[in-house]
């Protein structure tokens, strides 16, 4: 998903750099200090977000009380099953994501084509690329 970069927070080894979507949505990343230099990250700069599908959850809501700092609201838009995986597409504004769950998470949380979600993703799974 194409973004902003926001702001970036370095540290000695780590840094927290927030990216905002077209829609307006912050998408948190952890990536190395050395990552950021070697990308010429800085606020303003366009990237492009990269997550695995396997590393996308999604609830039928927001959560609270928990760590994972990407909650990205979304669409369903299309889900192909497997005998035991699904493979869910989830339109946000501004891009797409998909996520990889079983097909018993999809019929547990009731899953379809027009379901709202929220995607939830560890900023230490979030890759950034230059645009």
């Amino acid at each position: 998903m194409p973004g902003t970069v926001a702001s970036v927070t370095a540290g000695e080894a780590m840094a927290t750099v927030k990216v905002r979507l077209a829609g307006g949505q912050d998408v948190t990343a952890a990536i190395t200090t050395e990552s950021v230099k070697d990308l010429g990250l800085a606020e303003g700069s366009e990237v492009k977000i990269l997550v695995k599908s396997t590393e996308v959850s999604l609830a039928t809501g927001p959560v609270a009380g928990v760590s994972i700092r990407n909650q990205i609201a979304g669409t369903v838009t299309d889900i192909a099953a497997g005998g035991a995986m699904a493979s869910v597409k989830v339109d946000v504004v501004g891009g797409a994501l998909t996520a990889a769950i079983t097909k018993d998470a999809v019929a547990d949380l009731k899953l379809a084509a027009g379901s709202s979600v929220v995607a939830l993703i560890k900023s230490t799974e979030v890759s950034l690329a230059t645009a």
